[in-house]
């Protein structure tokens, strides 16, 4: 086995950041090496609207915005106890996770 690569994708950072915590502490204490995590840019998305639906009145906009955050977690060598204690996290919701194996 040559290496795992964890993406974590979410709208909201502070769930982002606890589970990046976690698997870091997992990861030292196992004796294992960590690379990261590591953050990439963030995506936002944004989107404006008109307040009134008939297009009728002062010309006031809604403004919305939605930003993903991601960061990535390599591990060079993983061994089985360690991908098991990885699994094994409680994960939230509005956190998706990937885990790739090269």
């Amino acid at each position: 086995m040559r290496g795992l690569r964890i993406e974590l994708v979410s709208t909201n950072y502070k769930s982002l950041e606890t589970v990046c915590k976690q698997l870091k502490e997992i990861v030292t204490r196992s004796g294992a090496r960590i690379i990261g995590p590591v953050p990439l840019p963030t995506k936002k998305l944004r989107i404006t609207t008109r307040r009134t639906p008939c297009g009728q009145g002062g010309k006031t906009w809604d403004r919305w915005e939605l930003r993903v955050h991601k960061r990535i977690i390599d591990i060079p060598n993983p061994d089985e106890r360690l991908m098991r204690r990885i699994m094994s996290i409680a994960i939230p919701e509005d956190v998706k996770v990937n885990i790739i194996l090269p």
